[in-house]
């Protein structure tokens, strides 16, 4: 069954379904656009929170991602950006394949539809032009019918009067004669007209409408398959992206997978431990039996580093105190306002970023030696001498990366010998509490629980040891820790007790200050003992 046989009669009504079809493909390519928008908005709104969220260069968050609570947060985030995108994809899918599609294929639809609108509306004018052209023939067909019939009837009357002449008569037949003669040809006219109207109406109704009316319905039934497409891409187009989104979302959850409480514990301890010992007990000072010490002398002076662990305000021990209003340690090249244990891992990092760049220059030295071999065999494909500039660059480059290398093993000897004597130090602790060696612990000595550098206090009895040597100062030393003394590079000092195995050796100046430096940042010179302290 077709509209052309069906409908042949339904023209307005064809017409108003065509176009009522073709308004369905508007809207719902204005739906999609709509859908287009919001998709669009969705995933700009995800970038910015996404962007808004994730920590600025540099800043102390991005420091912050080494945890694993930090980072996966920032990996949330970069997941859900890519969600974004998939959402921007999704929005550009559709306005590709289903807005732009249609909006073409509808345009093609109203030409068509308007076309063969066009060719009907010029059938049915034809079809009503014929059909006035044989009703004008009818109606002149029928005037002269009467026309002829009066010049007859005429004619007969004349013929009957007795007064009526001859030549009377005779124009009176010939008046008739000449009436039925047009009348005849205008009814073979009326005849003809009738067939050609009667045939152009069976071809208008048989054939061309019919035909006009099928391309139509096949108009709007191709309209349908591709509206039926657009419906069907709807999906298909978010089904595609699918895949990507679950990733996204797996992402999220190995993210959260990945969160370690422990890890991230431990990363903390990494990151912030100092190295320094826990202060040993407090010793009891009887001022009864006539012993004078001075303010600064107490068991809190276990020799800490450059910086102190623990704020002092007079003599007071701080561990949770207010914020000094000084701003922070000025940042040196040897890392020295950091902890021991901190300065240890900089000074190791900066040398490891050496060792690498000192590879890489060796890698190179070695490249442009066998190139300049292949030239010096082969002249043909260069000049050697061209690549000494190279080579003596290069070579001045390993020569001040091994000198930088051997500046930072000097710097990071006292870091590794003060780590090591802490962490020898530590590894047991006395039935009150305090800190003691290895020795002692494993000797089951009741004194154990004497601090180990309770020694540091000794120097300040009346009694002075006689110097055992000198020393000259490789490096300055701040002296900042309860017990030691600050040096500037090049002094001399008087070794007054030579070093223990804990990286520290006690000294005294001309002037009588006594105090404890770091072994490996003086010479020590020795009756028959000459030494120098470097990291082999």
């Amino acid at each position: 069954m077709d509209w052309g046989s069906e409908l042949w009669d339904q023209y307005d009504t064809i017409e108003k379904h065509t176009q009522s079809g073709l308004d369905l493909v508007e809207k719902y390519v204005k739906f999609v656009k709509e859908r287009t928008e919001i998709e669009q908005n969705y995933a700009k709104q995800l970038r910015n929170m996404t962007k808004k969220y994730l920590p600025k260069r540099g800043s102390k968050e991005e420091q912050e991602c080494r945890f694993t609570n930090h980072q996966a947060f920032q990996d949330i985030l970069n997941e859900m950006n890519d969600y974004a995108g998939q959402r921007e994809v999704i929005a550009e899918n559709m306005m590709i394949k289903i807005c732009l599609e249609l909006t073409k294929h509808l345009q093609e639809l109203k030409q068509e539809r308007k076309t063969h609108l066009s060719e009907a509306k010029k059938a049915q004018q034809s079809l009503e032009c014929s059909f006035k052209q044989m009703e004008n023939s009818k109606k002149r067909f029928e005037r002269e019918w009467r026309e002829a019939e009066r010049a007859a009837q005429n004619a007969e009357k004349t013929d009957q009067d007795i007064n009526a002449t001859k030549a009377d008569v005779e124009k009176a037949k010939q008046v008739a004669h000449m009436r039925a003669h047009t009348a005849e040809e205008c009814k073979n006219e009326y005849a003809s007209q009738l067939q050609k109207y009667n045939k152009e109406q069976n071809q208008f109704y048989y054939s061309q409408i019919p035909q006009i009316f099928n391309k139509l319905q096949d108009l709007d039934e191709r309209r349908i398959r591709c509206l039926a497409e657009g419906y069907s891409m709807f999906a298909e187009t978010e089904k595609q992206v699918m895949p990507i989104i679950g990733k996204c979302l797996e992402g999220i959850t190995k993210a959260a997978t990945n969160t370690d409480q422990k890890s991230d514990s431990l990363a903390v301890i990494e990151q912030h431990k100092s190295g320094f010992d826990r202060p040993g007990d407090v010793e009891f000072e009887d001022y009864s039996q006539g012993i004078n010490r001075t303010s600064s002398d107490s068991s809190l002076s276990t020799p800490k580093g450059p910086l102190d662990l623990l704020g002092k305000n007079k003599n007071k021990l701080r561990l949770f105190g207010k914020k000094n209003k000084v701003g922070p340690p000025a940042i040196t090249e040897d890392f020295a306002h950091l902890p021991p244990e901190q300065r240890r891992k900089k000074l190791q990092q900066k040398m490891d970023e050496i060792g690498k760049e000192l590879q890489k220059e060796q890698d190179q030295s070695e490249a442009l030696v066998k190139m300049k071999d292949v030239y010096e065999k082969n002249p043909q494909m260069g000049n050697p001498e061209s690549l000494a500039p190279q080579i003596t660059q290069t070579a001045q480059n390993m020569e001040r990366l091994r000198g930088e290398l051997a500046k930072y093993e000097v710097r990071l000897t006292p870091v590794v010998r003060f780590s090591a004597s802490t962490s020898s130090r530590t590894q047991c602790v006395g039935f009150n509490g305090s800190l003691t060696d290895n020795a002692n612990c494993e000797a089951g000595d009741p004194d154990s629980s004497q601090a180990i550098y309770a020694e540091f206090d000794e120097f300040d009895e009346d009694e002075m040891d006689v110097p055992i040597g000198q020393c000259t100062a490789l490096y300055s030393f701040p002296g900042s820790s309860e017990g030691t003394i600050s040096m500037q590079e090049g002094e001399v000092l008087s070794v007054v007790e030579e070093d223990k195995g804990d990286g520290w050796t006690r000294v005294r100046r001309p002037n009588g200050d006594e105090g404890y430096i770091p072994t490996s940042y003086v010479k020590i010179t020795l009756p028959n003992i000459s030494m120098v302290t470097f990291l082999s």
